[in-house]
This record gives structure tokens, sequence and C-alpha cells, in this order.
């Protein structure tokens, strides 16, 4: 997995994250440069179960849970040739810096998430993620994030 154009699909995503439904928000990887950048999908949709609350005559998607994909998307550039057991390791936010919300994300958007590694450093992994509908940036931030295993 060394070039630009690796991309992984729902099931190597599966094998690589312990999140599953309702929380799993990273659908595909379009684009992995392993330790360097990611740009994953997610496909929003109206079946999403916080859309029944947030709110329901205009469904938007929480912004917290774009920043969620976004670190799923991170956990993933980290994971992608590390060997490890997703039930035994827990990837953790650690820190959420510049956090910047642009645009609604609404059902029928494509959120095309990228993230672009900075720099480990003592168990710290850092990150600047990008959000984006459209070419239009919906939601930025710089994530900060750890693995912590099962002992």
């Amino acid at each position: 997995m060394s070039t630009e154009k690796n991309n992984l699909d729902i099931h190597r995503i599966l094998t690589l994250l312990p999140h599953r439904y309702p929380i799993l928000l990273v659908d595909r990887v379009l684009e992995l440069e392993p330790h360097k950048r990611i740009k994953a999908l997610k496909n929003v949709s109206i079946n999403e179960p916080y859309f029944m609350g947030h709110f329901p005559s205009r469904p938007v998607m929480p912004g917290v849970l774009i920043l969620e994909a976004l670190a799923q998307a991170a956990a993933l550039l980290t994971f992608s040739e590390e060997p490890h057991d997703p039930a035994s390791a827990q990837y953790l936010f650690v820190g959420i810096d510049n956090a910047r919300f642009k645009r609604v994300v609404e059902p029928g958007d494509q959120l095309i998430l990228t993230v672009l590694f900075q720099r480990h450093m003592r168990g710290i992994w850092k990150f600047t993620a990008l959000a984006e509908v459209e070419d239009a940036v919906a939601a930025q931030a710089t994530l900060m994030c750890t693995v912590r295993h099962a002992d």
C-alpha cells in the first residue's frame, strides 16, 4: 500500500475499525497514501438515526459526528499499514483544535473527508482534517488522537 491510488472498500474498513452501525461513519476510502494522507467518503442518508431528532423538520448532520467521521478517517490512515487487532485497540480523541463549521451537511450529501498526517510524538497522532460537500468546506479541524491497547 504505497501509492496514492489505494482505496479501501467497506469490507476492509471493517477489519481496521472497531466501529459498527450506527457509529461507523466512513463508507469508502478513495485515496490513501499511508502515513501521509487519506481521502474518504461518507454517504449521508436520511436513514441515519440521528436525523429523527436533529432536526425533524430540517435534518442536519451534527457537527460532532462530522468530527467523528474525520477521526475515523484519521484512524484508517494510522492503521493503514500497522498490524493491529481493532478489538484490542481503542483509537481515542485527545484533542480537537480550531474546529470550524462552514456549511450544513444534509441527507443526500456526500461528505468527502481529507486527513493529512502532521506528526506522531509521545503516543499522540496529530492531523489536519477537512470535510467537504461538493467542493465546499463543511468543517475543518486539527485532531489529536492516541491508541490505547486493552491490557
